[in-house]
């Protein structure tokens, strides 16, 4: 599985991507490789902007 860069503005919201991390752990077994590793950071960043979406949403 390669990891996709999100497009900008991404529907995804933050539950959705916080629950594509913790499926990645659960395969990974607690350990990642490289190439998870990379999948991992492209979640996260993923994450973080739907989170602030949020936040500016809200103000």
């Amino acid at each position: 599985m390669s990891p996709e860069t999100p497009s900008p503005g991404s529907a995804r919201s933050a539950a959705e991507v916080n629950e594509q991390i913790r499926a990645l752990w659960l395969r990974a077994g607690g350990t990642l490789s490289a190439q998870e590793r990379a999948e991992y950071e492209l979640l996260v960043i993923e994450w973080a902007e739907a989170i602030r979406a949020r936040v500016i949403e809200a103000a």
